[in-house]
């Protein structure tokens, strides 16, 4: 669907974010950062990922300054409070029952940057997921396939997860890692791809 005008890297390790561009014909390389992500005291989950996008964007556009940077972070929030990813299975399981029979938030933001030309574009997207009403049971069950362990809330939506969710508004891409609409429109606002004729 696109052609490549520019060349650009992925700061992300994440296979989602990975498959979802690549499946549009977007060429990249991928160059993950490797940054603390806790949150700041006081901060909102928006700043949050923004910063955290911001962040990793720079910290791999000091080695390639003259190429396009492209970066990304997602988290989950509910009453609140951020949910990162689930350090081990009652960290799941906790996690996933906090959103059982809820809407929550999934918040992604993104940061597309050049070093060399003093370029750096940012923004956040929020979608809101509702979850069917479950027990402890269906939860530990979910944990045990391995899906949630490197998931933001602890739930992977395009996987075995998605029996979870009853409703969904907004983007669909965001909740599983970038914003496709979006951040493309953002990468053919700064001439990096084009629509392929």
């Amino acid at each position: 669907m696109y052609s490549m005008l520019e060349p650009l890297i992925l700061a992300s390790a994440s296979p989602r974010r990975r498959d979802l561009l690549g499946e549009l014909g977007i060429v990249f390389d991928v160059c993950p950062a490797f940054l603390s992500e806790e949150s700041v005291s006081g901060e909102t989950p928006w700043n949050y990922v923004i910063r955290l996008a911001r962040e990793k964007a720079l910290q791999v556009s000091e080695t390639h300054p003259l190429r396009w940077v492209l970066a990304a972070d997602t988290t989950v929030t509910v009453d609140e409070r951020i949910l990162g990813k689930p350090v081990d299975e009652e960290d799941a399981v906790r996690m996933l029952l906090s959103l059982a029979g809820r809407r929550h938030l999934v918040c992604t933001g993104y940061a597309l940057g050049h070093r060399e030309r003093g370029i750096l574009a940012q923004a956040s997207v929020t979608t809101a997921v509702t979850f069917a009403a479950f027990d402890e049971a269906l939860a530990r069950a979910y944990v045990g396939t391995g899906e949630p362990y490197d998931k933001a809330g602890g739930y992977a939506i395009q996987g075995k997860g998605g029996v979870l969710v009853t409703a969904i508004d907004g983007s669909y891409s965001n909740v599983v890692g970038l914003p496709l609409s979006e951040v493309v429109a953002e990468l053919v606002t700064q001439g990096v791809v084009a629509v392929r004729r």
